[in-house]
C-alpha cells in the first residue's frame, strides 16, 4: 500500500509538500529490496530511481577483473538512479547492501516532473551535490585515509543510514567495497574492538563508541556529512 506516512520515511520525499507527493502516487512503487539485489549495472539503461526507506545502497565502479570499490552510498535520505536525459546510460553499478524496503519511480516519469521545474527539480539538485561531495570525499580518502579511517568512516556511513547501532556485514564485503585484502579488514576490526569502538561477531557488526568512531575516522568522514547536514538544513529550509 502506498501512503503518505509510508512515503514519508524516505527523507527526500518527505521533504516534498503533500501535493507534490500526491502527483508522484500513480507511478509510486512500494518494493522489497532483498540484500544482493542489483538495481542497476553500470553502462545499462536505468528503469527506475529508488527511494529507500531502511534499506542501504551501494554505488559500486566494477572494473575489468571483477574488483569493486564503493563510490557513494544511498540510504533513507536520498535516492538512487536519477536519469535526467532519455539516453542516459548507468555509470556505476548499484547494489542493495542492507535489506528493507523502498519506493520506486519510472525514469522516464521523474525526467518529466524535473523538467517541469518545481520542488522535486530543486531537491534532487540539492541531493546531486550532497552526492558530489561524498564521491570527492571517498577519491580523496582513498589515496590519503590509513585503513582504519576508511573501515570507520564506511562504517559510520551505514550507521547513518540504519536503525540500529548493529549492521549486518561480513569482514569480505567490507574488504571488497573499500578495496583491500580482507586480512587488512580482519586486522583493523581487531583493533577498533581492542579499543572498544566496535563489537565484532561473524556478520555483525555493532557500533559501541560513535563519538570514538567519528574521532578514529577524522576527516575522512567529517566531510561528507558536512556535504549531507546541509542538504538537510536546505530541505528544512524550504520548508
Amino acid at each position: 500500500m502506498i501512503s503518505i506516512t509510508g512515503a514519508q520515511q524516505n527523507e527526500l520525499l518527505r521533504a516534498l509538500s503533500r501535493a507534490d507527493l500526491e502527483r508522484l502516487f500513480c507511478q509510486l512503487e512500494l518494493v522489497a529490496l532483498p540484500a544482493g539485489k542489483h538495481l542497476f549495472d553500470c553502462g545499462g539503461k536505468i528503469e527506475y530511481t529508488y527511494f529507500p526507506t531502511n534499506a542501504i545502497v551501494s554505488l559500486l565502479y566494477v572494473m575489468e577483473d571483477g574488483a569493486t570499490t564503493e563510490i557513494a552510498v544511498v540510504g533513507r535520505e536520498g535516492v538512487a538512479g536519477v536519469v535526467l536525459y532519455e539516453a542516459e546510460r548507468a555509470t556505476c553499478t548499484a547494489i542493495v547492501q542492507t535489506a528493507g524496503y523502498g519506493y520506486r519511480l519510472k525514469t522516464a516519469f521523474l525526467r518529466e516532473v524535473f523538467n517541469e521545474g518545481g520542488a522535486l527539480a530543486q531537491l534532487l539538485m540539492r541531493y546531486t551535490s550532497a552526492m558530489f561531495a561524498q564521491m570527492a570525499q571517498n577519491v580523496v580518502g582513498g589515496r590519503h585515509c590509513s585503513i582504519e579511517q576508511k573501515l570507520c568512516r564506511w562504517l559510520l556511513d551505514r550507521l547513518d543510514r540504519s536503525l540500529s547501532n548493529e549492521l549486518k556485514v561480513t569482514q569480505d564485503t567490507m574488504a571488497n567495497m573499500l578495496g583491500v585484502r580482507r586480512e587488512s579488514i580482519t586486522v583493523t576490526a581487531r583493533k577498533l574492538q581492542d579499543e572498544g569502538l566496535i563489537q565484532y561477531r561473524r556478520g555483525t557488526v555493532e557500533v559501541l563508541d560513535r563519538e570514538g568512531l567519528e574521532a578514529a575516522a577524522g576527516n575522512c568522514y567529517k566531510a561528507a556529512r558536512a556535504g549531507f547536514e546541509q542538504f538537510r538544513s536546505g530541505i528544512s529550509a524550504h520548508n
